[in-house]
């Protein structure tokens, strides 16, 4: 931690710097923006804290920002992705003016509708009809514009009858149907939304969308933050990330959005030079915009093996991954590669690849069959393919024999994340029957990268060709 961060009480000249921009292009502007929070080991520690006066400290700092500086022109529609706890929430609560920042400035230049946390802004004891007015009230509706707009309110929520019930009986997704339907119903200069639309079924979720299309289209400027890569790609212009409460990189989204996933799924050991590879790739895209992140460098996963930097995302590993008992045959080396024999695990939607691994026998086997399956992160299973196929098998394979499988596939999955399973059937000398002789689940974790244009309310791009014929009679 720098010593801007130490050596001092923080809270001792604390002032809220939220302000109103007169730049007319500006719809945000944050500048060496810095958040503390004091955190108390009991209770009681606060009341001596009180009492001594600032002589003596009760308590430790803990900082949610450290100097964080970027700025939104009006218009813009910017995501901001981040591990749990790397500051998204306090930026957006400063943002909004519902939390005072500790150093720094926050300015802002229109008005705000923001969802924050489920329930932010709404009396649980109130109906949702109550909640309607006294919510809309806090966005700096009137009474009369209230009035003019409650109809459409109550449509866009769709909730029923609950509409008259406290909302302390509401789910998560009727919180979240009739916040949204107030926050975009005053056509805010600035829309925050900050992981909300997680909750609710997909209908509305797609309705949720489309009216921020349409806000988009009518100049709001609109802050997303969502760990849905392909949200972020498809939805924004740009994109920042935010680690441990800085400021890592500020770029495009598919840029910050492969760079997130590096910083994700890096080892622990690994977070560090990962952390400092991220700044070095905003420091070159800072001098040259042009520069993509091919210039920034991956380590290889192993001697001799050829990775391809751009399209491999080092210490993306399966956490998940379980392996049956062998049975006289062991997999080795589950991985994926490019036509040219590159090895990727951030795969480009509609190119060709192939899934490999290696399978050594250690003992003689028979009517042997190997095969792949393809898994969302659900575990539902979207594809598969065996070798040979389906109920014709190899007749025999020696103990000390090593076997090189490769299925080739098309990256027809949409964006998101997957998994290949790997396994071969056959007998052994031991056996009766044929069985898994050994089977490794979640062997590969990938992922397919967001693309502009792709859709996202599906598995598996089809690549469906349309036509039209006229006829006249």
């Amino acid at each position: 931690m720098s010593s801007e961060y130490s050596g001092k009480n923080a809270f001792d000249s604390e002032v809220a710097l939220l302000k109103r921009c007169s730049d007319g292009d500006v719809a945000i502007r944050v500048s060496n923006l810095s958040k503390c929070f004091q955190i108390y080991s009991k209770p009681s520690d606060r009341l001596l804290q009180m009492l001594s006066r600032g002589y003596k400290r009760f308590y430790r700092e803990f900082w949610a920002l450290k100097n964080v500086s970027f700025e939104i022109r009006k218009g813009e529609t910017v995501g901001i992705v981040g591990r749990n706890g790397s500051g998204k929430s306090t930026l957006l609560q400063v943002i909004c003016g519902t939390l005072n920042p500790t150093g720094g400035e926050c300015v802002v230049n229109g008005s705000i509708a923001a969802l924050l946390e489920l329930g932010a802004g709404f009396n649980p004891e109130f109906t949702g009809r109550e909640n309607v007015y006294s919510y809309a009230a806090i966005l700096g509706l009137t009474e009369e514009q209230i009035n003019a707009r409650y109809t459409e309110i109550e449509a866009f929520a769709e909730i029923g009858a609950f509409i008259d019930q406290p909302v302390k009986t509401y789910s998560s997704g009727m919180f979240v149907r009739l916040a949204f339907a107030v926050s975009v119903a005053r056509e805010p200069d600035i829309l925050i939304v900050d992981e909300a639309l997680a909750v609710g079924d997909d209908a509305f979720r797609r309705k949720c969308f489309a009216r921020i299309e349409t806000l988009r289209a009518n100049g709001t400027t609109i802050l997303f933050v969502s760990h849905a890569a392909a949200m972020v790609v498809e939805l924004c212009d740009r994109a920042l990330l935010l680690d441990n409460g800085e400021l890592l990189f500020d770029g495009s989204p598919k840029e910050t959005t492969a760079l997130y996933n590096k910083l994700l799924f890096a080892p622990e050991v690994r977070r560090a030079h990962v952390r400092e590879e991220v700044i070095r790739a905003m420091q070159v895209s800072g001098a040259n915009p042009d520069i993509s992140m091919t210039a920034i460098g991956h380590s290889v996963v192993a001697p001799n093996i050829k990775t391809e930097s751009a399209h491999y995302i080092e210490g993306m590993v399966s956490q998940t991954r379980m392996e049956y008992e062998q049975h006289g045959a062991i997999i080795i080396d589950p991985h994926i590669e490019t036509i040219e024999g590159v090895r990727v695990n951030s795969l480009v939607a509609m190119q060709e690849y192939q899934y490999c691994y290696a399978v050594r026998f250690l003992e003689n086997a028979y009517n042997i069959q190997f095969g792949m399956l393809i898994k969302t992160v659900s575990g539902l299973e979207i594809g598969g393919a065996n070798y040979p196929a389906v109920n014709r098998f190899l007749p025999a394979a020696k103990s000390g024999q090593t076997y090189e499988i490769r299925f080739g596939f098309r990256a027809l999955m949409n964006p998101g994340t997957y998994f290949f399973n790997a396994g071969l059937q056959g007998e052994t000398s031991v056996t009766s029957e044929r069985i898994y002789l050994h089977r490794i689940l979640d062997a590969v974790m990938f992922r397919v990268q967001a693309y502009e244009g792709c859709m996202t309310n599906a598995l598996v791009n089809f690549d469906i060709a349309s036509m039209a014929t006229i006829s006249e009679e």
